[in-house]
């Protein structure tokens, strides 16, 4: 299962070791009884489901994860398992180095509250409580004085773009806007770590598309750490900076948008990522060329290492032949020829 190296400054705020979670009779004694990590196979004979199998993986703080497969993979049970939401059958998920499956239920309470956000695909607002009232009640429900927890409240939902609705009632309020309150109600605890699990599967198309140009206007202010759920591509290669594929309860690959499409470890990576169009994920770091290998004239436009190559293309279009590329601190470390990107172009 081939992952992206971590810088070595990179903290590592979840992971999990070896996860398991089977559904059915004496799931535990059964995993106690194998000499080595069962099969598929073996899990169905002993009449058990292998929801999650074996799964170990690190989330690093202030990325934005991604855990995608199609229905039934386990990516919703693996998620629920990190919370401890549904109990693992066995293995380790360490929350900044504790581990959580070793933690009285009154401290998962306590982590729950004040460490960590959910927003589900359903919205689950209360309808007997206004906008302020619902993003206000995780605070309420820690004993936060009302003051204190409407002004909290107020301020997230100014963040996610609601300000004048404090007053409205879920029923007033449209598809996306009730997801912008999930998404306050989730922040309004300051979480250290975020979980969304398919947060805008149910909107509609233009209407999921501007709440993801929303998170990542949040992300880009907040840089929370977070493990985000989709069974849709495009909508991962958009949002993280690296994923994971399930299937059949195992994490296939992990990597980058990039690696995965340019270098799938299996032929159902092959498959997940055949129709992504390659301009969209390829980054300019990976086309660029030495920037002492020519000279190059005033005036000439700078592109982000980070920027994907549909994000380049225009300033082509517009006449210029090579481009500067810059890195995190705006250094120059490279730059890009127009038939370098023409070519990733003509190729899809």
């Amino acid at each position: 299962m081939p992952d992206t190296p971590a810088p070595a400054d990179t903290a590592v705020t979840l992971e999990c070791r070896n996860v398991w979670k089977l559904f059915g009779p004496e799931a535990q004694g059964f995993l106690a009884g194998q000499t080595a990590a069962p099969g598929l196979e073996a899990i169905r004979a002993a009449g058990l489901v292998g929801a999650v199998q074996d799964v170990s993986l690190a989330v690093r703080e202030g990325e934005c994860f991604v855990i995608m497969g199609l229905s039934g993979s386990g990516k919703s049970t693996l998620v629920r398992c990190m919370s401890r939401l549904i109990e693992p059958t066995a293995g380790e998920i360490l929350f900044n180095g504790e581990n959580l499956l070793a933690a009285r239920p009154d401290r998962m309470i306590e982590i729950r509250r004040h460490r960590m956000g959910m927003v589900f695909q359903h919205f689950a607002l209360l309808p007997h409580l206004t906008v302020l009232g619902n993003v206000a009640f995780p605070l309420e429900v820690r004993g936060v004085a009302r003051a204190e927890r409407e002004a909290r409240a107020r301020e997230v939902v100014d963040l996610v773009g609601l300000a004048g609705r404090e007053g409205f009632f879920p029923r007033e309020l449209s598809g996306g806007q009730q997801q912008r309150v999930g998404i306050a109600r989730s922040l309004a605890g300051d979480p250290e770590l975020w979980f969304l699990d398919e947060p805008f599967s149910a909107l509609d198309p233009l209407i999921r598309r501007e709440m993801q140009d929303e998170f990542l206007r949040l992300q880009a202010i907040l840089k929370k750490t977070i493990v985000f759920i989709t069974h849709d591509f495009d909508e991962a290669i958009r949002l993280a900076d690296r994923i994971a594929i399930m299937k059949d309860g195992r994490v296939v690959q992990i990597g980058t948008p990039e690696d995965l499409v340019m270098n799938p470890a299996s032929d159902y990576v092959a498959e997940f990522t055949r129709n992504v169009v390659r301009a969209k994920v390829l980054k300019a770091r990976s086309l660029m060329a030495p920037l002492d290998a020519e000279t190059l004239p005033e005036g000439t436009a700078d592109v982000a290492a980070s920027a994907t190559v549909a994000e380049i293309a225009p300033l082509l279009s517009e006449g210029a032949e090579r481009l500067r590329v810059l890195d995190g601190s705006g250094a120059p470390v490279g730059l890009i020829r127009r038939e370098a990107v023409v070519d990733v172009m003509m190729r899809g």
